[in-house]
């Protein structure tokens, strides 16, 4: 007997009522998320990240490739070195490479070349893209829009970890290539993103900024 290609869609209806309180609670508590850059050090369950990462792995993606991994950081020896390869990429940005312009876009946010967070924060998750998939005879195998599906991977990550009780902040120096070196990944992967969680120090500031309106984000047809 042949294996059945699909399978009853597990879905579970709400009213229209239930829809629109979740819809309204999922909005009010995401709206709570910020990005952090003072973390505290106080370790954090394992198991939160590991079901933030199964979550995560929920995505849909470009023929169900999946094309993404995660490298989940605790080890502090590792954390340096991380922090070290970002900083020297940061300083050429910030004292040289960066345009004037976008200097100036990150100037209300206070950033500069300095990620002590790289080392204080308990976890680091390095995000790869698989620009292909080799299988077990060592073919590489392409994987189509693997931009859009770990992005949106990603996404899902920075949710899960927010409605879990933790703070996140994305990192991204350019270039980034450093943390295969470091984290051990073959070249068929490029780093997506350095995300960095765990709680919030205990005197966290963050930028006063505001999010548009739905007036300016969405329009109707």
């Amino acid at each position: 007997m042949s294996e059945e290609k699909f399978s009853p869609l597990n879905f579970t209806e709400k009213n229209t009522d239930e829809m629109i309180a979740t819809s309204r609670s999922f909005y009010l508590d995401m709206k709570r998320r910020r990005t952090v850059r003072d973390f505290s050090d106080r370790p954090i369950p394992e198991e939160v990240i590991n079901n933030a990462i199964l979550a995560a792995g929920t995505a849909p993606s470009g023929a169900n490739q999946q094309p993404w991994h995660f490298v989940i950081v605790k080890n502090p020896e590792t954390k340096r070195k991380i922090r070290e390869a970002a900083e020297k990429e940061e300083r050429e940005f910030y004292q040289g490479r960066a345009p004037e312009e976008w200097l100036k876009a990150l100037q209300p946010l206070g950033t500069d070349e300095n990620k002590p967070f790289l080392e204080i924060a308990p976890c680091l998750i390095g995000v790869f893209l698989k620009k292909n998939t080799i299988d077990e005879k060592g073919v590489a195998h392409k994987n189509y829009y693997p931009t859009e599906s770990v992005g949106i991977a990603t996404g899902i990550l920075i949710t899960a970890l927010h409605q879990a009780g933790l703070a996140t902040l994305t990192h991204t120096p350019s270039p980034m290539k450093f943390l295969n070196e470091i984290l051990g990944r073959p070249d068929n992967e490029r780093p997506f993103l350095l995300l960095i969680t765990g709680y919030p120090g205990k005197d966290a500031m963050v930028p006063n900024i505001s999010k548009y309106k739905l007036d300016q984000i969405a329009s109707y047809d």
